[in-house]
């Protein structure tokens, strides 16, 4: 984090007198007193003016980005030089703020540790190889934040619904004329599901070999419909006859709508669906 501060003691005295005031009229209000002309002695306190250029998230965000501004390795990291730029930043913010400077002190101990086994000679193991590199730990801590940070900026940059768009509504006046909702082929599924559970329930078993037309059924429907503005969609149906009628019956009016002999409409979402003759009858 860079900071800018104003220097201690500064005035104004350099600032260009303000023009004469017309009328009397004040510039400002000083505890309640009319203000005539801009004064010449104001004192600027040395930390009134502070401008944060920038800002890290821990210690090893700003490790990243001490790395990344230089272009150095990352697998092969300058200890003496980030180090010698880490401690600068944290005692920049060790005098402004002691807590937040605690986790950024703990990587500069770690780091100062790193530097100190890196001037040691290697030390072999017992199978005789070489030791790790001392910084292979901070190396694959780094790799690590770096993934979840890019990852993280990823995830960011997608649209969000409140932060970068918004849902629009628009009021559209019903008119005069009520129009009914379609009925989907889900409402249609439902309601023949709820069908085929109650014929479940009182089903025969009777072993017999039935022939059922639809256009004969199709024909019971229309009959069933003449005279009546509305019949009920379930109203249709008798769940007596057993499960093949159900499903001819079914079908026979499915080929009537398809036919527009017949029209199946719904009050509302989730209302009773109701059949009615799509044409008068001479």
């Amino acid at each position: 984090m860079s900071t800018l501060s104003a220097d201690s003691g500064s005035d104004v005295g350099d600032i260009a007198v303000m023009p004469e005031v017309v009328d009397q009229v004040a510039l400002a209000r000083l505890y309640g007193e009319p203000l005539f002309a801009m004064p010449q002695d104001l004192y600027i306190p040395p930390d009134a003016l502070e401008v944060f250029l920038e800002a890290f998230e821990g210690p090893l965000d700003l490790l990243l980005y001490l790395i990344r501004k230089q272009n150095f390795n990352i697998l092969d990291i300058p200890m003496l030089s980030v180090t010698k730029q880490y401690l600068v930043y944290v005692e920049q913010i060790r005098k402004r703020n002691l807590e937040l400077a605690a986790e950024y002190l703990l990587m500069a101990a770690m780091l100062i540790e790193i530097k100190s086994r890196m001037l040691l000679p290697p030390k072999k193991t017992a199978e005789g190889e070489e030791a790790e590199d001392p910084r292979a730990e901070l190396v694959r801590r780094l790799l690590e934040y770096e993934q979840m940070k890019l990852a993280a900026a990823r995830l960011n940059a997608i649209p969000q619904y409140g932060r970068d768009f918004l849902k629009a509504n628009a009021h559209i006046e019903q008119s005069l004329q009520p129009r009914f909702p379609d009925v989907s082929l889900t409402d249609l599924q439902e309601a023949w599901r709820d069908i085929m559970k109650r014929a479940r329930l009182v089903q025969h078993h009777k072993i017999s070999r039935e022939e059922l037309s639809v256009r004969e059924h199709m024909s019971i429907v229309l009959k069933r419909l003449q005279g009546q503005r509305f019949v009920g969609f379930e109203d249709l149906f008798d769940a007596s006859q057993g499960a093949p009628v159900l499903v001819v019956t079914f079908i026979a009016l499915l080929e009537l709508a398809k036919e527009t002999l017949i029209e199946i409409t719904q009050a509302e979402a989730f209302a009773p669906i109701y059949v009615r003759l799509a044409y008068s009858p001479s």
